[in-house]
Formats: structure tokens, sequence, C-alpha cells
């Protein structure tokens, strides 16, 4: 994954407390430029204060941030001109307009007024925003709340662009469209990190998930790497005709790796790493032994991967 590409941000060591609380724990942990990044973990798990210190909101207690080479703690202001951030919570004068926050915000990071006037109409058509640009900002659901603080990143198209929870309290139809104006940032050439607890969410935007709990990183890769590195995780399902005798169910756990075989009413669970690798060599030996009705497998779930990582689930 990284051959080839530059590292966009460095975590090294970053420890943060608030008080007798430690939020973040001695993160060690490299960003990409231009890919998708996320991070999955519950609520408190120390996804915003991380983000939040990329964005010099925070101070390290411990450690360091660099974004392009330059340290939240000693180059705040020259780490502010390249990111961008979407908050968890909206932030926005009540008594606003969508319009003219947008408008507003165009304006302080350098648009003229009449290129403000166009990306802002733009990136609220884009968001599904434009008809309700001249309510009252108090008078917005939460989730257009959310929409109009996300489009503020997509008026900046900031070199490191931050989601925080970007399609909270969304439908699945406005997530779809949040969604799709990330991955449109990111082919522009934003770094873009998203911190999350929604799996679907993450396994649909991230090229790579770091999973965080309790402020240390648990796991980190691809979302298909993260997968395989749980063991027997993959699960081989044939539907057979009859029964599989004990010496064929020994040679073919032998044969495939297999951690474990279930045999119950015609279905033959086995229980494998890679099992993508292992469908043909299994219906090689089967063939001939028995005859197979239907083949199919299933992978872990990001759910799954990340009870492996954690030993809980994410909801709790």
């Amino acid at each position: 994954m990284s051959s080839g590409r530059d590292v966009a941000i460095s975590i090294r060591n970053f420890v943060k407390r608030f008080g007798d609380i430690v939020a973040v724990r001695g993160l060690n942990l490299d960003i990409y430029d231009r890919e998708i990044f996320g991070l999955l973990g519950p609520n408190g798990s120390g996804k915003s204060t991380t983000m939040l210190t990329i964005a010099t909101v925070y101070r390290p207690t411990e450690g360091d941030i660099y974004v392009y080479g330059k340290s939240v703690s000693r180059e705040s202001d020259e780490v502010r001109k390249y990111v961008g951030i979407a908050f968890q919570e909206p932030k926005a004068m009540w008594i606003d307009k969508p319009i003219e926050i947008l408008t507003w915000h165009a304006r302080v990071i350098g648009y003229s007024m009449s290129d403000a006037r166009r990306v802002v109409r733009e990136v609220m058509e884009m968001l599904d925003l434009w008809e309700q640009r001249n309510k009252m900002f108090s008078e917005l659901s939460g989730g257009t709340r959310k929409k109009v603080e996300v489009a503020k990143v997509l008026i900046q198209r900031p070199r490191v662009a931050i989601f925080d929870e970007p399609t909270a309290q969304l439908d699945v139809i406005a997530k779809h469209i949040v969604w799709k104006a990330i991955k449109e940032l990111s082919r522009e050439g934003s770094t873009v990190i998203v911190a999350t607890n929604e799996m679907y969410e993450a396994e649909a935007l991230s090229e790579r998930i770091g999973i965080i709990y309790k402020g240390e990183l648990k796991g980190l890769g691809t979302p298909a790497e993260l997968k395989d590195k749980i063991p027997g995780g993959d699960i081989i399902e044939i539907h057979i005709e009859g029964s599989l005798d004990p010496l064929t169910k020994q040679m073919l756990a032998e044969k495939l790796g297999a951690y474990k075989i279930d045999h119950n009413n015609g279905l033959i669970r086995i229980y494998v790493d890679k099992g993508e690798e292992k469908i043909t060599p299994a219906i090689e030996m089967l063939s001939n032994k028995v005859k197979i009705k239907m083949i199919s497998m299933k992978e872990p779930s990001l759910d799954d991967v990340f009870m492996f990582f954690t030993g809980a689930r994410l909801g709790e």
C-alpha cells in the first residue's frame, strides 16, 4: 500500500491527557498522501481527539504529529494552512442561513465573491442542500446541519480533509451522496481522514482502516488485510448429498489447512484462511467422493474484525 506513496501525516508516540483521563495512549501511525484513511472505533475511543490534534485544536501532551513535515506542536500556523475539518457537531450561528454560512466560509479561505457564489452553489447542489439554502440554521434537521458542516470542507478542498462522523443522522441516500463527494475530493488530490463508528461506512470509503479502542491502535490495514488476520475467518460452505466419511474429512482438513470442519445435515462448513484460494482444491478433492449441490464462501465482517482485535463489539 505504501509503495511509492509519500507520508502525509506522521503520528509519533502521541499521548493526549485531559486531567487524569488518558484519551490517546502512545499512538504511532502513518497516513499516506491522497489516501482515504478510516479511523474506526466507538465513541470515546480517541478518534476525535486524534483528529482534533491533527487540526491543531488540541496540542499533544506527549509525542508529536507531523502534517507534511510540519509539527502540530511547534508549527501550528503552518499546519492549519493544510487542514480542513468537518466537526462531529456542526458549528454555526443558529440565526444564520446555510448560504450565508458557506459563502462567508468561502470568502474567509480566499475565494473572490463571484467564485464563492459559484463554488457554494456547486457544493450545495452536490449535497442536495440548495433548496434549504435560505432556511435558518436552527430550522434545519440534524442531518441537514451535518451536510452544511461537510460542505465547508468540500468548498475548501484542503490538502488534508478531516471528517468526524460525516454521515451521522443521515439517511441511506444522503450517506451515499456524502461518500461520493468525499471520494471525489480524494481523487482531486486531498488526503482524507474519516472517523467513524459505522462498519459499513469504514469499508465503503477507506483504502486502509485503523482500529482504535480505548486510546490505542489495535489493528491496521486494508479491509481485506484485516479480515485475513482472523485465523480461520473465512468459511467455505458446501452442500452435499449424503454424508462425509471421517477419513475424507481428515484429509480435507489437512489439505486445506482448516482450523475446523463442521458437518451436519448435508452441510459442510470449513474454517480456513484465504478461503478464495481454498475453494478450488476443496471441490477437486470432494468431487470424487460426494455429489456437490452448492458451494459458497463467507468472509468475516468488519464487526468480526473489531471483535478479534479488541475483544469487544463496536456497539458496546
